[in-house]
């Protein structure tokens, strides 16, 4: 069974910094892309980054330049790193991958319980 636990969410002032972090853990073959979106109350859930297994990066544009989002494969973990932040980046954040399971065809989307993150004075 596969698991994506996150960390590192909580109130921050505006201008303040926070990084996130999401492990995987159970057992699978590999993990292919990863990333993170967040979903403000009342709002659809969006896509904040992405990144391939490879470090190829996507943004949204609402945090380009602000949020750098990488990986590191011997620990099947994802981060955030989020600097700028704005009251309107205020959001519960998840974390997704991609996992391929052995002897599966093709792979499994994957999604952590989420973390708040809080941009307020």
């Amino acid at each position: 069974q596969v698991q994506l636990v996150e960390s590192g969410g909580g109130l921050v002032q505006p201008g303040g910094s926070l990084r996130l972090s999401c492990a995987a853990s159970g057992s699978f073959l590999r993990i292919n892309d990863m990333g993170w979106y967040r979903q403000a109350p009342g709002k659809q859930r969006d896509l904040v980054a992405t990144i391939t297994s490879g470090g190829i990066t996507n943004y949204d544009d609402s945090v380009k330049g602000r949020f750098t989002i990488s990986r590191d494969n011997a620990k099947n973990t994802v981060y955030l790193q989020m600097n700028s932040l704005k009251p309107e980046d205020t959001a519960l954040y998840f974390c997704s991958a991609k996992i391929r399971h052995v002897f599966a065809t093709s792979s499994d989307d994957y999604w952590g319980q989420g973390t708040q993150v809080t941009v307020s004075f």
